[in-house]
């Protein structure tokens, strides 16, 4: 069965509930006061999901900043489309006078 990246992503999230859902039973065990590491745990999905704001909104970014113009292929894209109308015209249709 091949696993796709939906599957792994649900197993990972599963795996990652079940693990901080024990430790959360853990440190809900009464006492006076939590320790560093409980209230780490305890903060630890919103840590995540901070995490990975960062990491998504940096991933965007240098997409757009290394963002790329393709001249030679902007250029063959016009060839094409020329190809296209004079071949349909060729076959009776009319374009209207707009230009892309």
């Amino acid at each position: 069965m091949a696993l796709t990246k939906l599957i792994q992503w649900l197993l990972a999230l599963a795996a990652f509930t079940g693990v901080w859902a024990t430790l959360v039973a853990n440190a809900s065990q009464p006492q006076n006061y939590l320790h560093k590491h409980e209230l780490f745990v305890l903060a630890l999905p919103v840590i995540l999901i901070g995490l990975f704001g960062i990491y998504a909104v940096t991933v965007v970014l240098y997409r757009v900043f290394t963002f790329n113009n393709c001249e030679e292929a902007a250029e063959e894209l016009n060839k094409q489309i020329a190809e296209a109308r004079k071949d349909l015209a060729s076959k009776g249709f009319t374009f209207s006078k707009t230009k892309l």
